[in-house]
């Protein structure tokens, strides 16, 4: 298909990003490029038949978008936008068929010291992604190495394409896991499998990833976008308070213990019917219709 050819407006948080918008061919999706001048690492979508579902993608290709802080800095206020729209419902990020993030910029912390790190708190722009309220969803293509398998599973889901890499090489330039590597991984596929990963540097292919659960689910390269997007936008079908409540349950069983966590779902359990949305879907369960959730 040929472009639309209509120039919009979005307005994300403060800032206005001027967009071109272009249909793509055999979606049945309008996807929207921004032209924001002000992002240099990373470029800007609004994506979905609702035009709900913010894209994120890491634009680095020369260096296989290693994370260098500069792109950080952008991704995290990205997020935070996208997180402040009551418009968007969730968020993916993505980077392109070679790589998601191949790993951190090796060039930028080469001359680093203990000391440094200290004072300038490395690493700290990655607290961005972690704090979304909003489901954050990764579609990795390509490599998704060392602090680009790390962004991957700061994410709530990990969708990947067939020929999609991951991995912690850290082991091999002699340094280790600093972004989440040796925590969230075990808690991903086990400490056996983790201990293998970070040890030896190895990688391992999406439908392996997808059998330890690192992955939910595994696509063709060229399907994994499309794909991605139609969870995102069936996560925003829902109630957008009770989507958040959802994901702050699940994220606390691995930040608890068993009891406490069970204690912690009850409660938020039990707050959803204090709110609007939850009348409302059992009220359109019961009468055989579609809700209409209003994030009351």
């Amino acid at each position: 298909m040929a472009s639309v050819g209509v120039v919009t407006r979005l307005l994300l948080g403060k800032n206005v990003l001027s967009t071109a918008r272009v249909a793509l061919p055999n979606t049945g999706f309008v996807k929207f490029y921004s032209a924001a001048p002000s992002y240099e690492n990373i470029k800007i979508d609004v994506v979905g038949t609702k035009k709900n579902v913010g894209l994120i993608q890491l634009n680095r290709p020369k260096a296989l978008n290693a994370l260098c802080k500069p792109l950080f800095v952008e991704l995290g206020k990205a997020v935070v936008d996208f997180d402040a729209d009551d418009s968007i419902a969730a968020i993916i990020i993505t980077g392109n068929e070679k790589a998601f993030a191949a790993g951190a910029d090796i060039k930028e912390m080469q001359n680093n010291t203990y000391s440094s790190n200290q004072r300038g708190g490395f690493l700290k722009e990655w607290e961005d992604v972690s704090r979304c309220g909003k489901p954050v969803i990764a579609a990795v293509n390509g490599f998704a190495l060392g602090g680009g398998c790390e962004l991957a599973m700061l994410c709530d889901i990990i969708y990947a394409g067939d020929k999609a890499k991951f991995g912690q090489p850290e082991i091999n330039i002699g340094t280790i896991p600093g972004a989440g590597g040796t925590q969230r991984l075990p808690r991903y596929v086990g400490k056996s499998k983790a201990m293998e990963i970070v040890l030896t540097g190895s990688f391992i292919d999406a439908n392996e990833a997808e059998k330890m659960g690192l992955v939910a689910r595994v696509f063709p390269a060229e399907k994994l976008l499309e794909e991605t997007i139609k969870l995102a936008e069936r996560i925003g079908s829902h109630s957008p308070l009770i989507v958040k409540m959802a994901k702050e349950a699940v994220n606390q069983a691995y930040e608890t213990t068993l009891k406490a966590g069970l204690s912690y779902e009850k409660s938020l359990f039990y707050g959803t019917f204090a709110t609007e949305d939850r009348k409302e879907g059992m009220t359109a369960f019961i009468e055989k219709r579609a809700p209409n959730f209003k994030n009351e």
